[in-house]
């Protein structure tokens, strides 16, 4: 996927204010809006102007656009980081399915997702102020056994010269024990102010995880990787597992386990009604000869088991 410059597109500069930005959009319709343009690319052209000019004239977009795009040039090969956009807390009901593919690959990798975490507000909902959403990051642990955590929000506004700029706010948040992936988290009155004498809006946390160097959450079920010696995977043995919570229980292994293979431990993944599955993905570990001693048992198993792993595997 290609980096699109936006900025470029317009021919404005990045710290262009709301009126040039309008203005230069307004210029180049004029000019290639298909019904008047003779310019043989004006259909291409105004749909590049149409999608630069909706990220651009609006601050939430263009704020996360900026903080994503800034050292990329137009046109090399670019990929968004995971969780990009976590931590900006939007408005609105921005861009979703039918929308986003109105415009570019790139627009929708961005920007595809905007809104869809947003609730409606029910009978009454124009008296009530406008639902936000952001996606927050979470550490696994905080998912087992919940915590209160400090969240700090970035939220684009336009400053007095029609500028955008990145305020920043700051919420304790209760994160239940067993949250899960995509899970919302609801601050009631926490997002837009009522216009009128009503409540106002609530924001929504959708709830994301950081990598883990030992954990992975998948649904309610925790997975990971259980090494074993080769003694261990041979004979079988009862290993250590440490869980999220610091709490360790003891694996039976059984034997002739193999890397690949897969232990099943019901009802120990994520709490919840019901809890998850603990899932543990075997790999058969070899110690290293990096000493005499070492060398001389792995030459004395080679001289004494006369085994064959490429026909055992009926190579």
């Amino acid at each position: 996927m290609q980096f699109k410059d936006y900025y470029e597109t317009l021919g404005v500069p990045r710290d262009a204010s709301a009126d040039q930005i309008k203005k230069a959009f307004r210029r180049l319709a004029r000019k290639y809006h298909p019904d008047v343009s003779k310019e043989p690319n004006a259909e291409l052209r105004m749909k590049e102007i149409n999608e630069a000019n909706a990220v651009l004239s609006d601050p939430e977009k263009r704020a996360a656009y900026d903080a994503l795009g800034s050292g990329h040039a137009a046109g090399e090969e670019f990929r968004p980081p995971p969780n990009w956009d976590a931590g900006f807390e939007f408005s609105g009901p921005g861009f979703g399915g039918a929308d986003a593919g109105d415009f570019s690959d790139f627009f929708a990798e961005l920007f595809g997702r905007m809104g869809q975490a947003r609730h409606a507000g029910g009978r009454g909902a124009r008296m009530r102020g406008e639902d936000h959403h952001a996606r927050i990051l979470l550490d696994v642990e905080d998912a087992w056994r919940g915590s209160q955590q400090r969240i700090t929000l970035r939220v684009p506004k336009v400053d007095d010269q029609g500028r955008v700029t990145l305020e920043t706010r700051t919420l304790d948040v209760q994160i239940p024990a067993g949250v899960r992936e995509g899970q919302l988290i609801r601050l009631a009155g926490q997002g837009s102010p009522a216009t009128e004498q009503g409540p106002a809006g609530d924001l929504y946390l959708e709830v994301h995880f950081k990598p883990h160097p030992r954990f992975r959450i998948d649904g309610r079920d925790l997975v990971m990787e259980l090494p074993l010696a080769p003694w261990e995977a041979a004979l079988g043995a009862v290993v250590p597992v440490v869980l999220p919570d610091g709490k360790t229980l003891k694996i039976r292994a059984p034997p002739g386990a193999q890397t690949g293979g897969q232990l099943v431990v019901r009802g120990k993944g994520v709490p919840g009604d019901p809890p998850g599955d603990l899932m543990l993905n075997l790999r058969v570990v070899l110690p290293p000869a990096d000493t005499p001693r070492a060398r001389e048992l792995y030459e004395s198993m080679a001289r004494e088991l006369n085994f064959d792993p490429r026909a055992a595997a009926g190579g």
